[in-house]
Order: C-alpha cells, then structure tokens, then sequence
C-alpha cells in the first residue's frame, strides 16, 4: 500500500502551528475496521519543502502506550536545529482513535509496519529521497520502532536506507515487576487467555501517580488531553500484551536496527500507588535495569545514557533533568549522526527539503 500523491493536510485542533494527515490503512486484522494512523507535522515543514537551503534531516517521533504526540519543545528542539519535525499517532491511538476501537489494541506489533512504512514515504517524499531521518520512539514506541527497523533492513533495505538513527527514550524492553511475571506458566497463560479472548482486561490495579506527575491539573507542568493521555492509562488487553511479550522476547534473541542508536533512560526506579515527591524524579512505570540490560540486543552502534532525576518520558522529566536529556541528544546528533554522510550509502548528497 502507499499514499497518494496529494498533500491532505489540515491545520491540528490539538496543537496551533501544527498540521495533521490522515493515513487510510488496510483492514485490521483484528477487526476493528476501519483503521487509520495520523501524521502530524509542524507547519514549517511543510512551509519549506521547496526552500533551497540544505537542512540537517527530519525526524518522525512514535509515542507509547496510553500517549500521543503533545511534544511540542521536543519539536521545537529538533525544528531549531534545522530537523524537520514530523510524529505519528499510530492506529486507535491519540488523534487516530475511533469509537470502535479498543484504545491501543493490537495482537501484534508488527501491524504498525505498514504505517510507518508509509510515513517514511510521505517525509521523503516531502523532504527529498536524500534527507536522513531520524526515527525516535518512547516506552511501548521505542519496541515497536527498534523491531520495525529491523524487519526493515531485512525486507526493505531500500526504505531503510531512508534512516540514518534510532533514539529511544525509556523503550519497554521487558516486563516490569515481580520475576515470577516472566516466567514460562505465565506466559503461556497470556498466550492462551490472548488466543481466544485478546481483549480481555488484564486484572491489575493502575496508578494514576506517574499522570498526576506530568499534568498540570495536578502536579505536574504539561498540558495535555486528558481522554487520549488518561490519568491512570487505558486499560491493558491480554491480546496487547501477549504482543509486546513476542516483540521483546524477539529482541531478547538479539536484533540489528541497523542505524546508530541512543537510549536515555532515568537512572532510578520508583514503583508507586500514589504521588509523591519520589514520584517526580525517578521511572514510576519501567525497571530502568531492564532497559540497561536489553539495551545491547539492538544492536549496531550503541549510545545508553542514564539520566539523573529523569521520569519515564525524560522529556517530561523535571527541568534540569531534561536539560540533560536534550545536551546528550544534542552530542550524539554531533558526534555520531554526523552532517554530509548516509548509513548506508556514504556516497549520497546532502539533503535539502
């Protein structure tokens, strides 16, 4: 499948000074049709595609579970560095979600390969086949994308050539919680309830202390819409989690993404019920020792940062914690995404949009 050649976009009613594009998909396969992805941009990327002067890439930023793009100084960080900026709110997710569908339902992660196959498609078509891009995921968007571009180089090298990094910010990389959570009786029983009832609920108890953290009804300084960003998050379904069990046993087994990679992380794990100060400067969602441990299977050349202080999205972490995040993200667009040079063809032009 791929997309039409006509621009579609429309102003965002989330977001000012930035655009949407509404990606159709093909039948779901798990029927819940009809589904769509959403492609967000800011409104300069747009405004230059047919601005000469050469630019530093683009990016195309993939959101987690219970999430959706909202990110605007993220933008703004890639944007003032000559990025760029575009994000994707997947099927049933954010801006994509119907009424039909179960909120961030999938039996398999690998469904999100066919729109992110096409935003990759529409960045190069608006930017130039030369630009490189830089693809960013967070928590459950950090597996999904690390697995994506590893199924890429196999299958499509041509469109993985498209991408020159891959930064993942707190990717879920393993199950959370108590060891006997990962063990084979387990698993297995995911796998079976997951088999002829996907969405069912997982009975478990959610804390809404890591939402009170970030929004500002509460704790927290970001503003965000609360019905796509819930404070407690969306419930989670044995079919989504059976799928994110297979996608990270997968990359236990040892990947290849193919691109530089950086992973930042906190340095501190806090598990907890209720808000509290703790709750500000540590990971209330991930074990960040999962992340540190798995990190390696990505393969390729590595970069891992753990950041002091740094919540589970270490751009919504307190500010001298985010600061940090950004110096490091920084060093490693200097240092390692280098300007003039292609992970694949060090041959190629620099890219203009």
């Amino acid at each position: 499948m791929s997309v039409s050649a006509g621009t579609g976009w429309q102003p965002d009613r989330f977001l000012d000074h930035y655009q949407l594009r509404t990606i159709p998909l093909g039948d779901d396969p798990d029927g819940e049709s009809p589904v769509t992805a959403t492609l967000i941009r800011r409104a300069e990327a747009g405004a230059r595609i047919d601005d000469p002067r050469p630019v530093a890439g683009a990016v195309l930023y993939v959101h987690g579970f219970t999430d959706y793009f909202f990110h605007e100084p993220l933008a703004d960080f890639f944007t003032d560095r000559d990025y760029a900026f575009y994000a994707i709110d997947l099927r049933k997710c954010g801006r994509s979600r119907a009424p039909h569908h179960t909120p961030h339902f999938t039996t398999d992660l690998a469904q999100y390969d066919e729109e992110l196959g096409l935003a990759l498609e529409i960045i190069a078509r608006e930017a130039g086949a030369d630009t490189r891009i830089i693809v960013a995921g967070h928590s459950t968007g950090g597996l999904i994308t690390a697995l994506w571009l590893d199924r890429l180089r196999r299958r499509d090298p041509a469109r993985h050539a498209l991408v020159d990094g891959l930064l993942l910010n707190s990717p879920w990389l393993d199950l959370q919680g108590d060891a006997v959570l990962r063990t084979l009786p387990v698993t297995m029983l995911i796998k079976a309830v997951a088999a002829v009832a996907p969405t069912r609920v997982i009975p478990q108890e959610l804390s809404a202390a890591y939402g009170e953290s970030l929004h500002e009804s509460a704790h927290g300084e970001w503003s965000y819409d609360l019905e796509l960003k819930p404070m407690g998050g969306f419930p989670v379904t044995f079919g989504f989690l059976n799928a994110v069990r297979n996608g990270q046993r997968r990359l236990h087994r040892g990947i290849d993404v193919g691109t530089p990679a950086l992973v930042l992380r906190s340095d501190k794990t806090h598990f907890a019920k209720n808000y509290s100060a703790s709750t500000d400067r540590a990971d209330v969602v991930l074990d960040v020792r999962q992340i540190a441990r798995w990190s390696g299977c990505l393969g390729g050349r590595l970069t891992a940062v753990p950041i002091p202080d740094a919540r589970h999205d270490v751009f919504l972490s307190v500010a001298h914690a985010r600061e940090q995040a950004y110096r490091e993200v920084d060093a490693w667009l200097t240092q390692t995404i280098r300007p003039g040079t292609h992970n694949s063809d060090p041959t190629r032009k620099e890219s203009t949009l």
